[in-house]
């Protein structure tokens, strides 16, 4: 069973919040972004490198490749998953990756979206791959940084 310390719901993906803040807290030593879009992009995958700390590693893989390969991890890997949207991680749960707990932290605003907390908005399609998740028995909790106490978005929604 892969050794994974955090999964993040996060739009930006790796900066510095998630880079420094999470990555300390979680004890995490790999960073897996799990984007199929980043996978392809090495100007993004280059701006996200510069973020973590010396003796992080991260990976880049499409969506696909997290499912087909996440049971090979190594037990010393300590991985925080992050991806975008919560049909990221949808996908990655029905496809058989362990995850329990999912960090939600940002989900910008945009049209179309209703703003449920500070940092997250949520459209028709978020709500229906939140509650599939839950239905998975998966807790999925706000919490922007380590600091700030965690909440329940399933109230929320």
């Amino acid at each position: 069973m892969p050794n994974i310390v955090l999964s993040r719901i996060d739009e930006r993906l790796v900066h510095g919040q998630v880079g420094v803040q999470w990555v300390g807290f979680a004890g995490a030593n790999l960073v897996l972004v799990a984007n199929d879009e980043v996978a392809e992009d090495s100007i993004q995958q280059n701006l996200m490198e510069m973020v973590l700390a010396e003796g992080i590693d991260i990976r880049f893989w499409p969506l696909q490749k997290v499912i087909d390969n996440i049971h090979r991890a190594a037990d010393r890997q300590k991985i925080l998953i992050v991806c975008k949207t919560p049909g990221d991680f949808r996908k990655l749960v029905e496809g058989g990756v362990p995850i329990a707990r999912i960090n939600v932290g940002n989900m910008h605003y945009a049209e179309g979206k209703k703003q449920i907390h500070k940092t997250v908005s949520v459209n028709a399609e978020d709500v229906r791959d939140f509650q599939a998740l839950r239905e998975k028995g998966v807790e999925c909790y706000i919490q922007g940084v380590p600091t700030e106490p965690a909440l329940d978005v399933y109230p929320l929604l």
